[in-house]
């Protein structure tokens, strides 16, 4: 599976050898990682722009921010980098129209970390993917776990497509939660996905216990489930052991843990399911699912809950969790699934 990836050219060897001007889509911290491994390689780049109805007349990083008919206009033919992330229907189909005319590529930065999809990073962990690969459960998993890293590597829209699936796929097909679920449910925002196993489990379950970092959207959870019942709320950190950590809020729905902010308890899964059942955990801890993991190995090794683990915050992600799961019990039968997202995102393991 890796030998022929190593065949193909990565999306940054694309973009060097792009013989249209490139042109960013997309502003923001997505657009700012782009841009610095794009000057970081010495590649051009003509300008930024956005969609239509957010074109104001801003700048970013020193580029007047224009519409795409106006490169289109200036250069005709072009490259574009998409450099955002949408999971909204209309995005997406603009992006997929944009590129019947033009060449698209989706250059693949990490949400956090600082390594980058690329080749080196390829031929460094040949071995770990490879692994991981053999490790999918059913042909379907393991047709997404290469369609996943081809995209990754490769930044076509065409891999990415063809390996989207519903979450009721997902859900029905591999998790088939019942009624006396324990729900535990790490970085749950504001309840949505809470929403999401009451819509599976169509209401009928045994407790939930959701975990949220951030002072303002914990208000918003705690509001949401009091009208949950059997549920309990709990603002912290999802770490590999208990104690307090600083986190960061300035990043909204992608606040995380940090060098600095605000000073915040925190918590492994094992503490928080000591003394209590568990069947059903999902993970979605930007970024610190590794760390997770370490922080629920009595669980996962005692308990064997069903897990629902995002795989797309690090580079690494889509090998190292699938390894470590596997390590910590090897019982897991480890499933993967993408869903509908420009770019690779809501990439998330299902383990039974």
């Amino acid at each position: 599976m890796i030998n022929g990836l190593l065949g193909k050219k990565s999306s940054w060897e694309k973009l060097a050898e792009s013989k249209n001007p490139i042109v960013i889509y997309g502003m923001g911290n997505g657009a700012d990682k782009v841009l610095d491994e794009l000057y970081r390689l010495g590649i051009r780049v003509e300008g930024v722009f956005a969609s239509d109805a957010f074109v104001r007349g801003q700048s970013f990083r020193g580029f007047k921010v224009k519409k795409l008919s106006d490169f289109e206009q200036e250069f005709g033919a072009l490259t574009v980098a998409v450099a955002f992330a949408t999971c909204i229907d209309e995005v997406i189909e603009n992006v997929l129209s944009i590129a019947e005319r033009h060449t698209v590529i989706v250059p693949c930065v990490p949400v956090y970390g600082d390594e980058i999809f690329n080749r080196s990073f390829v031929e460094q962990h040949i071995g770990e993917l490879e692994a991981a690969y053999s490790l999918m459960c059913d042909s379907k998993s393991k047709e997404v776990f290469e369609g996943c890293v081809q995209f990754l590597f490769g930044g076509e829209l065409d891999d990415l497509v063809r390996i989207t699936t519903d979450k009721d796929e997902a859900f029905n097909g591999i998790l088939k939660l019942g009624d006396g679920e324990d729900y535990l449910d790490l970085g749950a925002y504001k309840g949505d996905t809470v929403e999401e196993f009451l819509h599976y489990t169509e209401g009928r379950y045994s407790s939930v216990t959701a975990v949220e970092a951030d002072r303002k959207t914990f208000a918003k959870l705690e509001k949401y489930l009091a009208d949950v019942k059997n549920s309990r709320a709990i603002r912290a950190a999802v770490c590999k052991k208990d104690g307090v950590v600083c986190f960061d809020s300035a990043a909204g729905r992608q606040s995380a843990i940090s060098k600095s902010g605000e000073e915040t308890a925190a918590v492994c899964v094992d503490s928080l399911c000591e003394g209590r059942g568990v069947s059903y955990i999902k993970a979605d801890v930007e970024g610190a699912e590794s760390d997770m993991l370490d922080g629920a190995r009595k669980t996962l090794a005692e308990l064997k809950p069903k897990l629902n683990v995002a795989a797309y915050h690090r580079s690494c992600d889509i090998f190292s969790l699938v390894l470590k799961i596997n390590e910590i019990n090897p019982d897991y039968e480890i499933h993967l699934r993408r869903h509908k997202y420009i770019p690779c995102w809501d990439m998330n393991l299902y383990c039974i």
